[in-house]
């Protein structure tokens, strides 16, 4: 498949394309978590890294920071920390930790920037500077997260996918690991009608920024205190 360009600028697109992208994305880390002869953890999940050809198929792209993982082994700590800041997985950020679950995380983040159209990086909703996180929550405590759909595409959505995408990728940003689907669920989630559980409330993070170095950092705002870590 020959990658036409990245999705930041394909997303003048409605939603069944928009759909039909959140599916390959998934199925393209079924493979690279179950389906491989090694476990691929990608560690950049995001939206810069998914190419589209020339009918909008997505392929996961630069595995520049992938791991690969032999036999039982889930999880891996590094003492230096990369990747991208708004698609880290808290325990990744804060303490090094990564697994599948850190791509899944990802994901998550990555399907509400298709979803709204926006980047976490710089979006802002409201006079409180809710970022695209939070708003997916408060979204989907109020209407099923309906109205995080880009406007531009609004006439050409179905309610009812677009709700479950939001749930799923709130399901997919829970702050602790062992809370988030694994990739066979997440697939299993998008593409048939199996129940979903009561997502829990995810972490929030503001991005401050570093007096010395200029940088942007994330700082949790959930009533909880963590070092910030420098992203790439």
């Amino acid at each position: 498949m020959r990658g036409k360009g990245d999705l930041r600028l394909k997303l003048q697109i409605d939603w069944p394309k928009r759909f039909n992208i959140i599916q390959g994305v998934a199925r393209g880390l079924l493979y690279l978590h179950r389906d491989s002869c090694l476990r691929v953890i990608h560690r950049d999940m995001k939206v810069s890294n998914i190419l589209l050809d020339e009918n909008m198929n997505p392929k996961i792209s630069d595995f520049g920071l992938a791991r690969m993982f032999q036999g039982t082994q889930h999880q891996v700590n590094t003492r230096r920390v990369v990747g991208t800041i708004g698609y880290m997985s808290p325990e990744y950020a804060w303490t090094g930790t990564f697994s599948e679950k850190s791509d899944i995380y990802a994901f998550g983040v990555l399907q509400l920037e298709i979803i709204s159209g926006k980047k976490i990086s710089s979006y802002s909703c409201g006079e409180e500077g809710k970022n695209l996180v939070e708003y997916a929550w408060d979204s989907w405590c109020k209407n099923g997260g309906v109205d995080l759909l880009d406007q531009d595409i609004s006439a050409s959505c179905s309610p009812a996918e677009v709700a479950r995408c939001v749930h799923i990728s709130l399901l997919c940003i829970q702050q602790q690991a062992i809370d988030r689907p694994n990739i066979a669920k997440v697939v299993s989630m998008i593409t048939t009608a199996v129940d979903l559980p009561r997502p829990k409330k995810p972490v929030f993070a503001l991005h401050v920024r570093n007096q010395e170095s200029g940088v942007s950092v994330p700082v949790s705002v959930n009533d909880l205190t963590q070092t910030a870590i420098y992203g790439r």
